[in-house]
């Protein structure tokens, strides 16, 4: 029970710090014109939307922190190994989304960060990550209780961070792309592994995972108040990269990275509706989508975008309930 409240408290006081944070940056961020770039191959509606501001990924991202902070000066946090790790993904993450923002708003251009120099940076974070996880005593096993597998990867089990973390990440930025859209599924997506790792006692640290993950929902709440349609602020790669690689990053600690599959199940539909577009252009010479990624097929067919958000969080809701009940109930 006690853990129970403390994470209801942390989704409290990281919404409010949230919200209130958003009132005063939004003007911040016009003043500075950190405003959205929109490409030109895009559809109309979203041409409409030049000019928004964005960088908002920062409307969660610090009171997520402070959040942290309040709750470990009132004892109700421990910094734990798992903790640090969790930490280092989300700030390294956010801070690469950051410089590609930065670089865009600067340029007034849609081009930030080279796909090597972003790379580069990624494979330096999943190192860090692999040290550190192998000097917590971290296990190189990948297990699938229900399947039966359990691989012990050795040194190719960085590979596999690598992989993860670099995947999810992309996998909520190419999601990005509609009023509430990323933002409602990472809520739901870290509201499942908090549930999860409620469960995981015999993790280490499997407390602080779980505080984090509420006071996370709670932050991407409050952004969610300036970020539904009509959107007052983007979150940017600035906050789609460290929301995707720190769901990888608790999946890896939290030993459910099938899970990972399962409550991302929509990002990875959106990575897979473009790839396979791609696939189908260049080697058939015929689309398969209308417009990928798979949101703007929706778009095409004329659906409203209030709608096209609504079905994919119902979707994404019901993969997460799926996933508790097979991480806690099975």
């Amino acid at each position: 029970m006690l853990i129970l409240a403390k994470s209801v408290l942390g989704l409290m006081i990281g919404f409010f710090i949230s919200v209130i944070f958003g009132f005063f940056m939004l003007p911040v961020l016009r003043k500075l014109n950190f405003r959205q770039s929109v490409c030109e191959f895009i559809t109309k509606r979203h041409r409409e939307k030049e000019g928004t501001p964005t960088i908002g990924g920062l409307i969660f991202i610090i009171p997520t922190i402070v959040t942290m902070i309040i709750l470990y000066l009132r004892g109700s946090l421990e910094i734990s190994h798992s903790l640090i790790i969790i930490l280092f993904v989300f700030i390294s993450y956010s801070l690469l989304g950051f410089a590609d923002d930065f670089i865009k708003v600067r340029k007034h251009h849609n081009d930030g960060l080279t796909v090597m120099q972003k790379l580069i940076v990624q494979v330096i974070i999943a190192v860090v990550f692999f040290y550190i996880y192998m000097n917590g005593g971290g296990s190189t096993h990948l297990i699938i209780t229900s399947l039966g597998i359990d691989w012990d990867l050795k040194w190719f089990y960085g590979l596999f961070i690598l992989l993860l973390l670099v995947g999810m990440s992309n996998a909520v930025n190419i999601t990005d792309g509609e009023d509430g859209l990323a933002g409602g599924l990472s809520a739901i997506a870290f509201l499942s592994f908090g549930i999860i790792t409620w469960g995981s006692s015999w993790i280490e640290g499997y407390q602080e995972i779980a505080i984090f993950c509420f006071i996370l929902v709670g932050s991407l709440l409050g952004f969610l108040v300036y970020n539904t349609h009509p959107a007052k602020v983007f979150m940017g790669d600035t906050g789609s990269l460290g929301l995707g690689a720190t769901l990888a990053a608790i999946a890896i600690l939290t030993k459910h990275e099938l899970s990972l599959l399962v409550i991302g199940g929509v990002f990875i539909a959106e990575v897979l509706s473009s790839f396979i577009q791609i696939i189908s252009i260049t080697k058939f010479g015929k689309k398969i989508l209308l417009m990928a990624p798979l949101h703007h097929h929706f778009e095409k067919l004329g659906w409203s975008e209030n709608d096209i958000v609504k079905m994919f969080w119902i979707v994404g809701f019901m993969l997460g309930m799926v996933s508790i009940y097979y991480g806690v109930w099975l």
